[in-house]
């Protein structure tokens, strides 16, 4: 994983007239060692009983969305490594998470995670690598009987004998 962009057309098509931008950018830490940096965008949604053109958010109401932009995104992160994370961003469940939790300061659309970027990985480590693949535990490996089909336990590095004819 490198990173996570919005498509350029997408966000150009999400940016109106007559309403607030509000972004936020987050420095967080996964449990594994990733430290990523995480753009959110999101913008004001006029009440549907409105008679306004516009839906303006007053600067206070924009900074505690923006804080509470940045307090769901850091605590959504540091609790997942790297792949949780991914999986996360996906669907967008931190987006409709944040849509749900700012609706009392001031209602939002268009809420989405607008790039991730990966400031700093974990130092290379091969063992991890290899369990995360499910290739080598270290302990060996279980193999099934082809003649009776039940698991049977064999060291690592275990080759089957040479066999004289076939």
């Amino acid at each position: 994983f490198h990173g996570m962009n919005l498509t350029t057309d997408k966000l150009r098509s999400m940016v109106k007239k007559w309403q607030t931008l509000i972004e936020a950018c987050v420095d967080a830490k996964t449990t594994d060692g990733y430290t990523l940096r995480l753009f959110c965008i999101g913008f004001t949604k006029k009440a549907e009983n409105s008679q306004k053109k516009t839906c303006y958010a007053q600067s206070q109401q924009v900074r505690n969305i923006r804080k509470k932009m940045k307090d769901i995104i850091s605590k959504e992160v540091s609790a997942v490594d790297l792949k949780g994370v991914v999986n996360k961003l996906i669907p967008d469940s931190i987006a409709s998470d944040i849509t749900k939790a700012c609706q009392g300061i001031y209602p939002l659309h268009d809420v989405y995670i607008r790039k991730v970027k990966v400031q700093k990985r974990p130092r290379f480590d091969l063992t991890k690598l290899m369990e995360m693949h499910g290739e080598g535990t270290g302990k060996g490996g279980v193999t099934t009987d082809p003649v009776t089909g039940e698991a049977v336990d064999r060291p690592e590095g275990y080759e089957p004998p040479v066999l004289d004819s076939v």
